[in-house]
């Protein structure tokens, strides 16, 4: 007989949430309905977005047993450098809408936490204010722009800066058809009446996001854009014009060439593209669907990264996102060739729970599930991992 399922934590405390789950439950209680729906919702029927996380839970472990791992690590090595845990905080935008100086507070907690922070195009905090706000491993991510002046001021600055790696997003050619927005919105910056109340219950949120400056602008390119659309809400039916829908590996390749540092193709799902990625001069590649906010119906990263570590694991560095929740997740993604996690929702949830603390928290979360699976498989190290330890429901 199947005992009834126990209701998650139900508190605003983030410090007593369990899991990334609760800490989800908590940051809808603090926010308003319709930035969490933004950071939760996916393209058009959203199956891509169940997807992620219906074949990560399906993944199955076969421990070892009887292994001494009393002195177990997770630490990695990232471009030559060490992380302190296989995690990275992905490039999201419009942080500014859970709380304040979110992207300055994100990178805190990343530095805190010995682990890189990306910062993305359409942040809410300008790069260098980032950059002065916390001085742990930055890498900062970039949308292909109709406007080459775009680009070439955001690499300028963000080299200026002292952006170790860049992420060039390669998935967004085109934008997602994300129907949520219009539940969310009557027109253009204008919420929906029941938003509007929605917004009025929460009293800490409108103090802490809206009195200060007011509603929060896509500041790395507001100087870009038209008066009446540089605030993130207004914005949004502007920027996804400015999206290139022309865009090619010639455009990696003239990255490759004006940026000096680290580079990173974001949005590969193919072998055949991790192995152009390579040709292109690339460092590294995110293998990614977007979390699913781009093309529904799509593969999810964790069933084809087995191939594309098999084809270019040894020229490169191998990151993955979309649908990890779980230190176990994590695991899975690390045994399957990967080198690192990029987590987005996970610690916006945290965010939104309790600021750059309850994102730290997040990854306490997180990185406390990656040793305890660690230690329960038998491995000493990440670099014990392997496909040996899994059963999955796809070729590996």
């Amino acid at each position: 007989m199947m005992r009834p399922k126990r209701k998650l934590y139900s508190g605003k405390n983030y410090r007593r949430a369990c899991s990334v789950e609760e800490l989800r439950e908590v940051a809808y209680r603090r926010t308003p309905y319709f930035a969490m729906e933004y950071v939760e919702g996916g393209a058009e029927d959203e199956i891509s977005l169940a997807r992620n996380r219906e074949i990560l839970r399906s993944i199955r472990f076969v421990p070892n047993v009887l292994v001494d791992t009393a002195d177990r690590h997770q630490r990695v090595n990232l471009f030559g450098r060490e992380s302190d845990s296989p995690l990275v905080i992905s490039p999201t935008g419009l942080n500014g809408m859970l709380c304040r100086d979110a992207d300055v507070a994100l990178a805190r907690a990343a530095e805190k936490h010995g682990i890189p922070f990306c910062l993305g195009t359409l942040s809410t905090t300008r790069l260098e204010r980032v950059a002065e706000g916390a001085s742990g491993r930055l890498w900062m991510q970039l949308y292909a722009m109709t406007r080459r002046d775009i680009t070439r001021d955001i690499l300028s600055r963000a080299e200026e800066a002292g952006y170790e790696t860049l992420v060039f997003t390669v998935d967004s050619n085109v934008f997602g058809n994300r129907e949520w927005d219009r539940r969310s919105y009557r027109a253009p910056a204008k919420l929906t009446l029941r938003n509007m109340l929605d917004v009025a219950r929460h009293p800490r949120w409108v103090w802490d996001v809206l009195v200060p400056h007011g509603i929060p602008r896509f500041e790395n390119i507001a100087e870009f854009m038209p008066p009446e659309a540089q605030s993130a809400d207004a914005g949004v039916a502007i920027v996804t014009k400015l999206f290139a829908p022309d865009i090619t590996w010639k455009d990696v390749e003239w990255l490759r060439e004006k940026w000096p540092r680290n580079l990173i193709v974001k949005g590969i799902l193919s072998p055949a593209d991790a192995i152009r990625a390579v040709e292109a001069g690339c460092d590294g590649l995110v293998v990614s669907n977007h979390g699913g906010r781009q093309l529904d119906s799509s593969i999810s990263s964790i069933e084809v990264l087995p191939g594309i570590a098999a084809a270019v694991g040894e020229k490169m560095t191998i990151l993955v996102d979309s649908g990890f929740r779980r230190g176990t997740d994590v695991v899975k993604a690390l045994a399957l060739g990967a080198d690192a996690v990029m987590v987005g929702r996970a610690t916006l949830f945290g965010l939104a729970a309790g600021g750059e603390a309850g994102a730290g928290y997040a990854l306490s979360i997180l990185a406390g599930e990656v040793d305890r699976t660690l230690g329960q498989l038998g491995c000493g190290s990440v670099s014990e991992l392997g496909p040996h330890l899994l059963r999955c429901p796809f070729d590996v």
